[in-house]
Order: structure tokens, then C-alpha cells, then sequence
């Protein structure tokens, strides 16, 4: 099932929504449209229970180039900053909890604001010639919507800090180095990467893919021993579940489990 939504196209795939930003004549930048077909597509997502990973991709040749400034600013006191950036902040962080895992196909160049949206993404595959860039401090605008926050949890504080000062652009070999990028393919494999990765997830125990992602992400700020505690009742829940049952069984039987997500 396809559905245009304009600048956003929302489509499913067996058990994967694609979400795909359809602004290439504008290098993919961000708009308020952007956005909110963006929060539209995510709350479908969640909303849909066949729906067991999202792919968030782009059309044309660049992923994001961030904001589209133009539309933004609107005149030069930058009255229309505040809302925009509050609104990016709120979609990326829907985009971050997400319950299902996210993947982000990145192909062409990453820049600013679209740097933030794959920072929210939980797993990065990207194209050989894609290129990473926060940007902001070029033009002495600031990171306001995770940039400063979630990269360096994601590459550590002092390769984050390199990249926020310089503004310099990183490959995507670098940035696999440095963690962010879970994989990298040539542009032409990309799609079928990507596409084989969520058949994978899709196969695993969607209930306990959610369990899984909150623990993880909910332990990174928190104290070791309160984590393992987290991660310990997570487990106790789970182990109630008809998929945890299933799993058992399948492996007793040496059979594929079918998970319901119950």
C-alpha cells in the first residue's frame, strides 16, 4: 500500500512502513509540511499493529539539507525560528520513541537538521557516497534540536564536539567508524540493504523488540545498577508473553517461531 502526502510519502511493505521525504528539487529540506507529514506518518505507524519496523528514507539525490531557511526565517530578525525549532525538536523526538526500530537509508548528503532527524533514527545504513554534516556553526546558527544532545551519545563527546566546531563534513566510512552509521552500502544496494535488514527485524519478536528498545535507550542515562534492574523486570514481564512461549517451543521443536506480538 502507497500514499503520497505530498512532501512525505507514507507506504507499507509486508510488516515495514517506508517513510520517505519528496522534496528533491529542494535537496530535501525541512518545512513545517516536512515535519508534520513526518509526525503523520510515524503515528500511523505506531497506530498500525501489522507495522514491525519503519525505514525513514528520501528521494532524489541529497537525504536532508536541513531547514529550509528561506521558508523559516522569513525575514531577517528570525521571528519564525523559535516555532520551527520547536516543532523539529517535537517531531524528532516522536521519531526517537518511536516503539518499533527505526532505520534511516541515507544516501547524498546529511546536513544540519537532517543530521538531528537520522540522530533519532536507532539503526543508520548508508550509501558509500553519503556525506554527514551538522553545518549549523557555518553560519553561526545553533544546534537546537538534538544535535548538541544526541550525537555525542552517539560518537562520543569529543568526536561530537570536532564535528559541531568545524562543521566540517564526514563520510560515511568515518561515521561508521565513529558508530553512528550501522552500515555502509553502495548506492546502488542501498534500498535492497535496507530492505533485507527490516525483513530481518520483522522476523524477530515485535513485542519484544519494544521491550528491548526502551530498556536500551532508557539506561543510557541511567545508573548501571538501576539499568540492570530495568532490564531485569523488562525480562520478567516478557517472559509472561505469548511470544516468549513461542520462542521456547520453536526452539524445542528446531522450527521458526511465529511471533504474534502478544
Amino acid at each position: 500500500m502507497a500514499e503520497n502526502l505530498a512532501v512525505v510519502d507514507y507506504r507499507t511493505e509486508n510488516a515495514t512502513a517506508w517513510v520517505t521525504l519528496n522534496r528533491p528539487d529542494a535537496r530535501n529540506a525541512l518545512s513545517f509540511d516536512v515535519l508534520d507529514g513526518i509526525a503523520d506518518s510515524f503515528t500511523r505507524a505506531a497506530d498500525d499493529q501489522s507495522i514491525r519496523a519503519v525505514v525513514l528514507a528520501a528521494n532524489g539525490p541529497a537525504f536532508c539539507a536541513g531547514a529550509d531557511l528561506k521558508m523559516v526565517l522569513g525575514s531577517l530578525d528570525g521571528a519564525g525560528v523559535t516555532p520551527f525549532l520547536r516543532r523539529a525538536a517535537e517531531v524528532f523526538d516522536q521519531v526517537a520513541r518511536h516503539p518499533q526500530p527505526v532505520i534511516a537509508a541515507v544516501q547524498g548528503n546529511v546536513v544540519a537538521g537532517g543530521l538531528e532527524l537520522v540522530l533519532a533514527c536507532d539503526l543508520v545504513v548508508a550509501a558509500a557516497s553519503a556525506t554527514f554534516s551538522d553545518g549549523h556553526t557555518r553560519y553561526g546558527l545553533f544546534p537546537a534540536a538534538g544535535g548538541a544532545s544526541r550525537l555525542p551519545r552517539r560518537i562520543g563527546v569529543n568526536r561530537a564536539k570536532q564535528l559541531l566546531f568545524t562543521a566540517e563534513s564526514w563520510t560515511a566510512s568515518r561515521m561508521y567508524e565513529a558508530g553512528l552509521v550501522t552500515q555502509v552500502a553502495s548506492a546502488e544496494a542501498l534500498t535492497d540493504q535496507v530492505r533485507e535488514l527490516a525483513e530481518v527485524i520483522a522476523q524477530r519478536s515485535p513485542l519484544g523488540l519494544v521491550r528491548i528498545k526502551q530498556v536500551v535507550d532508557e539506561g543510557i542515562d541511567t545508573p548501571l545498577a538501576d539499568a540492570l534492574a530495568v532490564e531485569m523486570a523488562a525480562c520478567q514481564e516478557y517472559a509472561r508473553s505469548a511470544d516468549f512461549a513461542e520462542g521456547l517451543r520453536a526452539f524445542t521443536q528446531r522450527r521458526a517461531p511465529t511471533f504474534s506480538g502478544a
